[in-house]
């Protein structure tokens, strides 16, 4: 028995100057508002407000994929979004294989994306990372395509419960 296994999290380097970059600006006027001398914030005030900022830019760093592929299908989860495994079984996927594909181009980058508002005909695309997925056509007309770093692994375990 072969088994798939992958945890994915938002680690890039570009990520990370981006959203480190766009503290500066909020947290400087949060500051320049504390240290006035006729301020009306308090310490409180100002810890909360600037700790409030910090936790809401760091969340993204808690967003993790999980996939496992073995006998029984694939199985996929997305915290914060997925609390547990969400199960395809093989008996409903028509078609699974390994792709390139554009990440903004086709579903708008990277996260949960796809369906209502960005080309429906695509399906769903969930990723961190990348531009190598498990796409996966289903039975009943869906698509589902799941980011992966480890391509020769995920087409390896494919080829094994075709």
């Amino acid at each position: 028995m072969k088994v798939f296994k992958e945890e994915q999290r938002f680690t890039q380097l570009w990520l990370i100057v981006l959203i480190a970059v766009s503290l500066i600006v909020p947290i400087i006027i949060i500051v320049q508002e504390y240290l006035k001398e006729e301020t009306k914030m308090t310490t409180t005030q100002f810890v909360l407000t600037t700790s409030g900022i910090l936790v809401a830019a760091l969340f993204i760093f808690a967003f993790k994929l999980k996939t496992r592929i073995d006998e029984k299908g694939i199985y996929y989860k997305f915290f914060p979004f997925h609390l547990k495994f969400k199960q395809i079984p093989w008996q409903e996927i028509a078609k699974a294989y390994v792709r390139t594909y554009n990440p903004i181009g086709e579903y708008g980058g990277w996260g949960l994306k796809g369906g209502f508002f960005w080309r429906k005909s695509k399906g769903t695309c969930i990723n961190v990372s990348g531009d190598i997925g498990i796409q996966l056509e289903l039975k009943n007309g869906k698509k589902l395509l799941i980011g992966t770093q480890k391509k020769e692994e995920a087409i390896s375990v494919l080829k094994t419960y075709k």
